[in-house]
């Protein structure tokens, strides 16, 4: 299995981009900022780094350039909100793959990884890149989001015990951390109403808040989404 870390100082977004990534294969690890990046690379070997430049912070194209300077041999893939000319030079001078706009849709963001690597979002139970002759880019669009959408629904179970196991222990962290990766996963795939509640239970669980109602709530929801 291939190995991502996703540098980002939104944890939203970070746990966002990394949710897909799970959902694609990968196993992933995550990282607020530049040094605590330094921090997993140099302790284990990564195939792919994703981070943001907005907000700058090191997190950008110097923090590849460095990584890249200490030995790393992954690949490296920018994502920004703002993906201007610039920006993407600056990318590419640093030795990213591509600047990609962010927030990254799930179809582009593994559809480009699948492309571009042989790990397993590039295997072949996934639909090639532009589809076989006579087909259009739609329905490889479709295909692969009907494909990632079941990989969503095979890891739903594994997330809410996570969910729930954190609750009944009182372990905040985990709640948030969790309900945050099934939000933005939830919300990727058009279930808006088990997304919301996520963010509800995460926002309860930084304050400390174990929101039991919620997770019960939650459960019976993902039952019928």
């Amino acid at each position: 299995m291939l190995t991502a870390l996703v540098v980002d100082r939104d944890a939203l977004a970070r746990r966002r981009v990394a949710g897909l990534l799970r959902l694609g294969g990968w196993q992933v690890r995550e990282a607020s900022d530049a040094e605590a990046a330094h921090r997993v690379t140099a302790s284990s070997d990564v195939d792919l780094v994703v981070t943001d430049v907005a907000g700058s912070a090191g997190t950008g194209p110097a923090m590849l350039r460095r990584m890249r300077r200490d030995g790393s041999r992954a690949r490296f893939l920018v994502i920004t909100a703002d993906p201007t000319d610039e920006a993407r030079a600056e990318a590419i001078t640093a030795g990213a793959m591509a600047c990609l706009a962010k927030p990254v849709a799930a179809h582009v963001l593994l559809d480009f990884l699948r492309s571009r690597t042989t790990g397993p979002a590039a295997q072949g139970d996934l639909p090639e890149p532009h589809g076989p002759a006579g087909r259009h880019d739609d329905d490889v669009d479709a295909a692969l989001m009907d494909r990632l959408h079941g990989m969503y629904l095979a890891a739903l179970p594994a997330r809410l015990g996570a969910i729930t196991a954190g609750t009944r222990s009182g372990n905040a962290p985990a709640v948030a951390s969790a309900a945050h990766t099934l939000a933005g996963t939830s919300g990727q795939f058009g279930h808006a109403d088990v997304a919301s509640i996520c963010q509800a239970i995460a926002a309860d669980a930084r304050r400390g808040v174990m929101a039991h109602a919620r997770v019960e709530e939650l459960q019976a929801l993902a039952q019928v989404s």
